[in-house]
């Protein structure tokens, strides 16, 4: 379990790396916020050669690794919900790092965020675990 969360962590602080390096690499590209089909082809052609994209997508691709590492290993039910925790990193590093105001509202999100994460935790630490499965004494013993 200890080892799961661990390379869930990995995980979350690479897709946090990877979301602000893409909000910083869209940022000196596209200041207008237009939307039109033009402006976003040429945001996408500009993208494919900022550093800043290239590198966020580098570390979303290193976090979608942690992701199929972790989907072999354990449950989605138990999974997918802890992935949620990457709101909780993804605010703090805004925070740090693009020096983001988050109000009281969005606090109160990310808390209700960590309960649910510690909530789904616990239920699999209490989850239970299958029968072991029969001893078998001898060459031609059969399960009883």
């Amino acid at each position: 379990m200890a080892k799961i969360l661990l390379i869930l962590f990995i995980g979350l602080v690479f897709e946090s790396a990877g979301v602000v390096l893409l909000k910083k690499g869209i940022t000196q590209i596209d200041r207008t916020g237009m939307i039109t089909a033009a402006r976003m082809i040429q945001v996408v052609k500009a993208g494919i050669t900022n550093s800043q994209i290239l590198l966020g997508i580098f570390f979303e691709a290193l976090f979608f690794a942690c992701l199929l590492v972790l989907m072999s290993k354990t449950d989605i039910s138990f999974l997918w919900p802890l992935t949620g925790l990457s709101f909780v990193f993804a605010t703090f590093a805004a925070i740090w790092f693009l020096h983001e105001r988050v109000s009281a509202a969005r606090w109160a999100g990310v808390v209700f965020i960590m309960i649910g994460a510690a909530l789904i935790s616990y239920s699999e630490q209490t989850k239970e675990k299958p029968a072991p499965p029969p001893v078998l004494i001898g060459p031609d013993a059969a399960p009883q």
